[in-house]
């Protein structure tokens, strides 16, 4: 049974990752300044960038596009570190395409990346052995990457893995870390407590933009929302680690925008993040993929208000 007040971890040094917006123009072209501005704003603000994710329209570019994010990242950052995702896009009952992820892998290593291992219909198909062997084949192919459970939520090829096939996870060298996203708290309370027990430099990564305050419990994060305001995420982070009770104040508004973005249907809080980011004049327009879900224009000014409440 998971005692959670027994696991809070006051004063710890927070890692965050978050996960890069692709922003867009009136005309549907990629707006790559915006973009490249917002790599480096949050970089500078000391989370490290994650491109290619499901806030940056991953399973909806083209592989060619998914290069020409890692090219402008790289040239944006100069040299900092940055993660990218793997994606690979299969159909319902498609074999584990080894070479496809072997193939999407190859330039982020080649650009200097840490890949973040996209689930597949494939791969979330094999027997647990098999689906652990092939994470085995995929670290024998970087210096390390991170994992990453989804739930259904989010794609209908995620999956959450049970704790045996997590243990695996955690004996795989490699595995630097996994990113959970059930938007449940007791199964990523379950993967600390493991984690503690077996391999405590592994990074347990909440995706739980319902939930932020998961690093009050051993987790880092890896979130979409921290794109919306990287610079208070990264202050919040700080108010932890010093121990200043403003830290409260300041996660709770920021899960109240959390709340407004991920709710149903929960793929459009990219056009809440359009919003937001152009709400605080960091990107021209708020269009976001043509294929992307959106939110009402109502949803703006609701969003002003949380802007105003965070004093921005």
């Amino acid at each position: 049974m998971v005692d959670p007040i027994r696991m809070i971890r006051p004063r710890r040094k927070i890692t965050g990752i978050s996960a890069i917006l692709l922003p867009f123009t009136a005309t549907g072209e990629v707006d790559w300044p915006g973009f490249s501005a917002h790599c480096v704003r949050t970089a500078d603000a000391g989370l490290t960038p994650a491109v290619n994710m499901d806030t940056g329209f991953a399973n909806l570019l083209m592989f060619e596009e998914r290069v020409q994010v890692l090219d402008a990242t790289r040239s944006a950052l100069g040299g900092r570190p940055f993660t990218a995702g793997v994606f690979v896009g299969d159909s319902p009952g498609a074999a584990f395409n080894r070479e496809a992820y072997l193939r999407a892998m190859a330039p982020i290593v080649e650009r200097g990346g840490t890949p973040i291992i996209f689930q597949s219909f494939g791969l979330t198909s094999l027997p647990d052995p098999e689906l652990l062997s092939a994470y085995e084949e995929i670290g024998r192919h970087c210096e390390g990457f991170i994992g990453f459970e989804l739930g259904t939520m989010f794609a209908p090829f995620g999956r959450i893995y049970s704790l045996d096939v997590y243990r695996g996870l955690l004996g795989i060298k490699k595995c630097l870390g996994a990113k959970h996203s059930s938007l449940h708290r007791e199964p990523e309370w379950q993967r600390i407590l493991l984690r503690d027990k077996l391999r405590p430099d592994f990074r347990v990564f909440t995706g739980n933009d319902l939930a932020i305050d998961m690093v009050m419990y051993g987790s880092d994060y890896l979130l979409g929302l921290s794109t919306f305001a990287p610079d208070l995420f990264a202050k919040r982070d700080r108010l932890w680690e010093q121990g200043d009770p403003g830290f409260y104040e300041l996660n709770d508004v920021l899960q109240y925008l959390g709340f407004l973005a991920f709710r149903e249907p929960v793929p459009a809080y990219k056009h809440a993040a359009a919003m937001f980011l152009k709400l605080r004049g960091w990107i021209a327009c708020d269009n976001t993929h043509p294929r992307s879900p959106t939110r009402p224009d109502s949803d703006r000014e609701l969003l002003r208000g949380i802007a105003g409440q965070l004093g921005l």
